[in-house]
């Protein structure tokens, strides 16, 4: 076996080590939630669920990664790429797949996704990443403004609970930060690919697999495809309505979890529920598994009358059908990408 194949092994049986023991440590915090609140008031809990609104939740995640999958469609036939519907939403589901299984997915799995859409469309890496890049920044508009609603229909309401301050400022800064640091990024776009040049230099002099020339023009045609997509407003409109669709479909599971154990969570909580609770998807486990679950505990305890245990219910039931029934259907999605590649 060549050293570069044992390399690739090598590191191969190190990402799976690495996702194995983030979901052990998740499924770890999950327990250890459960066995606070009670086991078996939560298994109870969990057995009196109405499947009917499980099945509703679990249609609502298809949906709005289906609407995702076509925002995606939209930015890439800007690009020039123009791909079956059909076609791509399958990718779509088999790219969601890699990034929900892989530690610290969410919070840049973007390079990866565009290696995988490279890999099965006739996108360039370029073209992909700059795709997937944009449809990333246009779901921060429904992020922000579903986050937005909430927060002021909690403020009008009454005084934002103590316990929840944190997660609130946390939304806040992400909302806003995000998008001032994607536009300060491309307006000194040139000086932070001289930077980058720079910084790769070393490596480029000791080793033929990277050339400055080689990234110099990489980082030219990646500008070139940002450039392609910005000039199409009424595509980028088009491809936001998506979003929002897409994002309705990704709050509303939350919403239809809590239905399924006769408990009241309005609407407008839960569009700030799910923003806020997305924020603990940010640690090193697949998905932000465990994390998740307690944040969203937290919050719906804080924010409702509902007790400890029926919001325990209401986070695993979300959780069952937006992460594992999108891990179940992304899976069975990549498989068939892998056969037809």
């Amino acid at each position: 076996m060549s050293s570069d194949s044992a390399a690739l092994d090598f590191a191969d049986r190190r990402t799976v080590a690495q996702i194995l023991l983030g979901f052990a440590v998740a499924g770890l915090v999950v327990y250890l939630l459960v066995d606070f609140v009670g086991t078996a008031d939560v298994v109870a809990g969990l057995l009196r669920a109405d499947p009917g609104w499980l099945a509703l939740a679990c249609v609502s995640t298809a949906l709005c990664l289906t609407a995702w999958g076509k925002a995606w469609q939209i930015v890439l036939g800007v690009a020039g790429i123009d791909e079956s519907f059909s076609r791509l939403v399958v990718t779509y589901y088999a790219a969601t797949f890699a990034n929900y299984v892989t530690p610290l997915g969410q919070a840049g799995g973007e390079p990866f996704i565009a290696y995988v859409l490279s890999r099965d469309t006739e996108a360039s890496y370029q073209d992909s990443l700059a795709s997937v890049v944009t449809a990333d920044l246009l779901n921060l508009f429904p992020f922000v403004t579903f986050a937005g609603v909430g927060f002021a229909a909690l403020l009008y309401g009454s005084s934002l609970p103590e316990a929840i301050e944190p997660l609130a400022g946390g939304l806040v800064v992400l909302s806003v930060g995000v998008p001032v640091v994607a536009a300060v990024g491309w307006r000194f776009r040139k000086r932070l690919g001289r930077a980058l040049l720079d910084a790769v230099a070393p490596l480029a002099s000791r080793t033929p697999r990277v050339t400055l020339a080689g990234l110099r023009e990489r980082l030219r045609e990646t500008e070139q495809a940002f450039q392609r997509i910005a000039r199409d407003r009424r595509a980028l409109v088009e491809a936001l309505f998506f979003s929002y669709v897409g994002w309705v479909f990704f709050a509303l599971p939350l919403f239809f979890a809590a239905e399924a154990i006769g408990a009241e969570l309005t609407v407008l909580l839960v569009f700030f529920i799910v923003p806020a609770s997305t924020l603990a998807g940010l640690v090193p486990s697949p998905g932000g598994s465990g994390a998740v679950e307690t944040a969203l505990v937290v919050l719906v305890v804080a924010l409702t009358s509902i007790g400890q245990t029926d919001a325990t219910v209401i986070a695993i039931l979300y959780r069952v059908a937006s992460y594992v029934f999108a891990l179940l259907l992304g899976g069975a999605a990549a498989l068939y990408v892998l056969k037809r590649n």
